[in-house]
Parts: C-alpha cells; sequence; structure tokens
C-alpha cells in the first residue's frame, strides 16, 4: 500500500484539522496509508510520527489548532537537519508529503522538492497573505472573531466616552485589519502597507467629536509602523526563519492619541484569540476542499506545486509562484474602508 504523509508547521489556525481529515478520507478510499508527521519539520527530524486510520480523524473537523501538533523549525538551519528530514522520507517509504503551512513552512517544502522529495503544499495563514491563491482558511475565522471583539468593544466605549485602540494580527499585510475594520465599523484602521500619520489619526478622531461623537474605535495591525520608524517589537528574539515577536504598537499609539486629543484611550491587543477555537463554515468547507485536492494531486502525481483558490475553483500552482511574495492588501478594499473613517 503506497504511503502519503503530512505535517503541519508554522503557527495554528482553525481549519487544519478540516485539512488532515480531508487528506486522510481521500487517501484511504484510495487505498493509500497515511502517516501522520507530528509538529511540523521537527517530525521528521526526531522521527516522530503516527499512522493515520479513519478512527484518527473522526469527530476532528470542527476542532481548532491541529491534531498533529506545530513548530516553526527550520531544518536548513542545520544541514544534518535536512539530512535527517530526507532519511526519514525514505525509511518511512513515502511516495509523497503534504506540507500544510504558510509562507516559511512551503518555502522549506520547495526548496525540498526542489532537492527531489515529492511534495505538495496547503496554504496556510491566518493573515491571508501568501501569494497564489485569494483566500487562506483561518483567515475568516479570524476576521470573524476580531469583528465580534470590535462590536463589543463599540459599547464599552460609547458608554465611557473613549478611545479604544485594538491590535490585531498581520505581520506584513493588513487584511484581517481592513476586513474586520469594515465588518466593525472602524472610525480609523491601521495597516504595515501605509505609514501610520499619528496628525492624520488624531485629525479623524477630532472630526468625530466635533460633530457630537464622543468615542472612537481604532483598529491597528501588529505590524503597522509609524512613519520613518520600525516595526514595534516585544523583544529582540528572533524564530528559526528570522522573524522577530510584533506586539505593542497599540499601546504606543494609545499614548500619543491620548496625550495629543486629552481624550482617555483604552487599549485591546486582541493576540492568540484570532487563531483559537473553531474555525467558521467557510473555513470548513475550504480546508476540506484542499485537503482532497492536495491527495488528488498526489495521486497524479502533480508534485513542487500548493493548492490554491481562484474564484471559485480549487486549482494547482507552482509552489515557487506561492513563496515568491508575499500578498499585500488591495488598496482599493482600502479606500472603501476610508469612506467611513472620522
Amino acid at each position: 500500500m503506497p504511503k502519503v504523509g503530512v505535517l503541519t508547521g508554522g503557527g495554528d489556525c482553525p481549519g487544519l484539522n478540516a485539512v488532515i481529515r480531508a487528506v486522510t478520507r481521500t487517501a484511504i478510499n484510495n487505498n493509500w496509508e497515511v502517516i501522520g508527521i507530528k509538529n511540523g519539520w521537527r517530525g521528521l527530524i526526531d522521527k516522530d510520527y503516527q499512522t493515520f486510520n479513519l478512527e484518527s480523524v473522526s469527530g476532528i473537523l470542527p476542532k481548532g489548532g491541529t491534531i498533529l501538533g506545530t513548530s516553526r523549525t527550520n531544518p536548513y538551519k542545520k544541514e544534518e537537519d535536512v539530512e535527517k528530514v530526507k532519511i526519514t522520507y525514505k525509511e518511512l517509504n513515502l511516495e509523497a508529503l503534504i506540507a500544510i503551512g504558510g509562507e516559511d513552512t512551503l518555502g522549506v517544502a520547495n526548496r525540498l522538492f526542489q532537492e527531489g522529495l515529492n511534495i505538495v503544499g496547503v496554504p496556510k495563514t491566518i493573515d491571508n497573505d501568501l501569494n497564489a491563491t485569494d483566500y487562506t482558511f483561518g483567515f475568516d475565522t479570524a476576521v470573524n472573531i476580531a469583528t465580534e471583539c470590535i462590536d463589543r468593544l463599540h459599547t464599552t466605549a460609547e458608554s465611557h466616552h473613549r478611545i479604544i485602540v485594538v491590535e490585531v494580527m498581520g505581520r506584513h499585510a493588513g487584511w484581517i485589519a481592513v476586513y474586520s475594520g469594515l465588518a466593525g465599523g472602524a472610525d480609523v484602521i491601521l495597516i504595515p502597507e501605509i505609514p501610520i500619520n499619528i496628525e492624520e489619526v488624531c485629525q479623524l478622531i477630532e472630526k468625530r467629536h466635533s460633530r457630537g461623537k464622543t468615542f472612537s474605535i481604532i483598529v491597528v495591525a501588529e505590524g503597522a509602523k509609524f512613519k520613518n520608524a520600525k516595526e514595534v517589537l516585544k523583544d529582540q528574539e528572533v524564530d528559526e526563519f528570522g522573524h522577530v515577536k510584533l506586539g505593542g504598537v497599540s499601546n504606543i499609539l494609545g499614548k500619543l492619541i491620548e496625550e495629543r486629543t486629552g481624550y482617555e484611550t483604552r487599549v485591546v491587543v486582541l493576540g492568540h484569540i484570532q487563531r483559537g477555537g473553531t474555525p467558521t463554515a467557510f473555513d470548513r468547507i475550504l480546508a476540506t476542499r484542499y485537503g482532497v485536492k492536495a491527495m488528488k494531486m498526489v495521486l497524479e502525481k502533480k508534485y513542487g506545486k500548493m493548492v490554491a483558490l481562484r474564484g471559485n475553483q480549487i486549482i494547482d500552482v507552482p509552489l515557487q509562484e506561492a513563496v515568491a511574495e508575499l500578498k499585500t492588501v488591495d488598496l482599493k478594499i482600502y479606500e472603501i474602508a476610508k469612506t467611513f473613517f472620522g
């Protein structure tokens, strides 16, 4: 019986288990054996894996996170780790490996494919910033969670006549900020694609107050930067892919707004709340379609490619195209959001 491996790498997000379930069901229906690799690329390095059957994936569709576990392991940090990945791949006698992840995980997948491994990619990032696909699963769930939080913050901001700054995820792209801010009726939305102009932000708040509004909601992506400044960091540590830990832009923004306007300002950082919990129906369906397509690509030996959503069609695109560049916010959507600023 031919074997296919499946792993989840990088940050967790709602919908991962739906992909695992769909890959497993499609594989078993075609008489393939499924090997679940634990904790991303770390599982191949440490030989940590398990065989999946129908019972293994029963009931996981609505479950958040990933039953396989995940890590931000980069095997290319050490030459011996790359060799360990290749050795485990061969020892397991895998015909192919399905890697579910974002820019970093798929970047490793692309390099391993170029070095001879049969790889199929599945795009995963709640930031929705992967190139070559219209949407990634997890994004819709994150937007819905952030929107609900913004809705709740409206009532307390209005009751206490406060400015509330809401920090959402978005390292290099402000998709979550724009979508949740637009859906939640935010009064200002700040994204990494456009430097923060604190004078303009305060003017918009003053404009609201001049027409009788005594509160405002400001949504800011964690990766948003002030003019002529770098991202705000939690600390100087970096992960195995060289990424810094972002966080704190909302605290600086809140202090500046209060100092310049005199209005009481509070800060709310949504953080990991956005990526936890059960996926929306949209994400469950998208993740399921991705999983089925990924396994069908394995059956058709379409390696070195990634599943992608284009319009309403699930297609395959080269992994190289998927990781070539990030997909930043469509500024036409941002212009629509600006209609409601101030």
